[in-house]
């Protein structure tokens, strides 16, 4: 799977603090395995119950993944978009509760 950012999700990136961006990381690890078993099963496949993937009913096409509601909170919202290497994630946002104000 690969994956693009949007110059939002860039400036929101630099704000974390660096335990936040380990987290962060590492839960994008999972992720990105339960990405590809998502595609390959055209959706039938479920996300991992860890990651907390859902769309977000505000914003159509865009995706949140929340691997954290406490200390500190961590949130994402991503979207998928076609590249000529194939389906691909773009990060829109990544903190806490405040990015769903401009998902």
């Amino acid at each position: 799977m690969r994956f693009a950012t949007t110059a939002r999700f860039d400036a929101d990136y630099r704000r974390l603090k660096p335990a936040e961006r380990e987290t962060f990381r590492s839960t994008v690890r999972a992720f990105h395995d339960a990405c590809e078993a998502w595609q390959s099963s055209k959706g039938a496949s479920g996300w991992p119950a860890s990651l907390r993937v859902r769309p977000l009913r505000s914003a159509p096409g865009v995706w949140e993944m929340t691997w954290s509601f406490t200390g500190p909170d961590g949130r994402s919202t991503w979207e998928w978009v076609v590249t000529p290497d194939g389906p691909s994630v773009r990060w829109r946002r990544v903190g806490g509760q405040a990015i769903f104000d401009l998902p």
